[in-house]
């Protein structure tokens, strides 16, 4: 389906659990999917119009530069 905006404004709760599950293939054998808890993005913010997708986004990414930063032991070059 597509749609003309995914903003929470736009939506519907119904409309964004859509977006979200297509865009993450649910339905598809959870066997080769990560959708659900491997990639720790809470997406029911955005379902229950408290996130945008973006914010989502962002901490995620935010989070995962945070988590490689403290992988390389605390270097000089992770400033964040």
């Amino acid at each position: 389906m597509e749609y003309k905006s995914i903003l929470i404004k736009d939506t519907t709760p119904q409309e964004r659990k859509i977006i979200v599950e297509e865009s993450l293939n649910c339905g598809d054998p959870c066997e080769s999917c990560c959708a659900c808890g491997g990639l720790e993005i809470d997406y029911q913010q955005y379902i229950d119009g408290k996130k945008e997708l973006k914010e989502l986004n962002a901490e995620y990414q935010a989070n995962y530069m945070r988590g490689s930063c403290k992988e390389q032991n605390n270097q000089s070059s992770c400033s964040l």
